[in-house]
């Protein structure tokens, strides 16, 4: 996958992620994990990957990518609470799960490469 279209499915991702928590302000606990956890490390994915797709070194970039995996590891835990806790039922967000659980695999995979290859 070249890094262009990973640059577009984090934004489509990110984009999905602002219409969940647009839903997610109808209730309370929603409201709290939406705004101050889901958002922000949601479509922080899409911007970290993007700025580590401009870095000038290997370091700076393992260093962005090890922030991408963060993001998108933090958004997956907030996505399998708002399930496990009954806020969101698992039907309406399978697919940003499935989604969210590709772009880990993606980013680690890619960041491990990158250490791999400097090292080499």
């Amino acid at each position: 996958m070249e890094p262009r279209d990973l640059q577009k499915r984090t934004k489509e991702f990110a984009i999905r992620i602002i219409k969940l928590v647009r839903f997610l302000l109808k209730d309370p606990i929603g409201r709290v994990i939406g705004n101050n956890q889901l958002l922000r490390s949601g479509t922080a994915v899409a911007a970290n990957y993007r700025a580590a797709c401009r870095c000038k070194s290997r370091k700076d970039f393992i260093s962005k990518m090890g922030t991408v995996v963060e993001e998108a590891d933090e958004t997956q835990f907030w996505l399998e609470l708002l399930v496990e806790s009954g806020v969101v039922q698992v039907s309406l967000i399978s697919g940003l799960q499935q989604e969210i659980g590709e772009l880990v695999a993606i980013m680690t995979a890619s960041k491990i490469s990158a250490i791999k290859n400097q090292k080499d």
